[in-house]
């Protein structure tokens, strides 16, 4: 009895020791483990600006920590969304940028987490559309382009003077151009290989969605020579004086499709 009784201790001594060693050791591994928060974030910006990203990313979440409740720990959780960004790690840079922005409704940067959480989005969007001249162009998700301009907007709208208002303008025009060019894009996709009610849809979706777009000039010619061959004449005659209105000079009418056409997003 007295012998069982002494094992147990025994094994409980061991484990003691056990954990405690190991949390020695996780310790000595820590090297941040006695550096203020000022040191941890001159850490973390010297891996920034050398462009180790992923090294900088565990830094700002120790100073989250360690400084948690003050205006550095704010600045810890945006300099790591833009690390997350630069490692190109988008799903975890919008995730920290919109736990930011629940927590620190109030803060002073939200014009700034608003800016970089479109700037997120805006390059993924381009990344998908890059490709868009090597695949079936049937369907794409818009998504991110959406997203980045609805951050965007939400900037401008409540942050008028703020330093990136003009940035996030710009980007909202060029979004809007892409994604009407794009509904373009696959109206001529749909029309070439002969599906010319899908081509009329999407087409109309560039007219209806967009306004003041270059791209509405292509999405009229669509739509009169679908309709064309679709042989709805009065649909056809309709569109062509829309069309001889408000583009007169334009080349479609005289010389058609171009024979070449760089994707429309070599323009950025």
């Amino acid at each position: 009895m007295f012998r069982a009784k002494l094992s147990v201790v025994r094994a409980l001594l061991l484990l003691g020791v056990a954990a405690l060693v190991a949390a020695c050791s996780s310790t000595s591994d820590d090297k941040t483990a006695n550096w203020s928060p000022n040191k941890i974030y001159a850490e973390a910006k010297d891996e920034m600006a050398s462009g180790s990203y992923d090294k900088a990313i565990p830094l700002y979440e120790k100073l989250e920590g360690r400084a948690a409740g003050t205006p550095m720990a704010q600045q810890a959780q945006l300099d790591k969304a833009y690390a997350q960004y630069k490692s190109g790690d988008q799903a975890q840079a919008l995730a920290t940028l919109d736990r930011f922005m629940k927590l620190h409704p109030a803060s002073p940067a939200l014009d700034y987490a608003l800016f970089l959480k479109g700037v997120v989005n805006f390059n993924d969007n381009l990344g998908v559309f890059s490709f868009l001249s090597h695949q079936d162009l049937s369907e794409r998700d818009q998504k991110a382009a959406k997203e980045s301009f609805q951050a965007f907007k939400e900037l401008v709208t409540r942050f008028p003077d703020s330093r990136y208002a003009a940035d996030a303008t710009s980007r909202m025009t060029y979004i809007v151009n892409s994604l009407a060019e794009y509904e373009v894009h696959v109206a001529r996709y749909y029309f070439r290989r002969g599906a010319y009610i899908a081509a009329v849809n999407r087409a109309q979706n560039a007219l209806t969605d967009y306004t003041a777009v270059p791209a509405q000039e292509e999405a009229l010619f669509i739509l009169v020579r679908s309709y064309d061959a679709l042989g709805m004449t009065q649909l056809r005659d309709d569109a062509m004086r829309v069309m001889e209105k408000n583009y007169p000079k334009s080349e479609y009418l005289t010389k058609g499709f171009k024979s070449s056409q760089d994707p429309w997003w070599k323009m950025w």
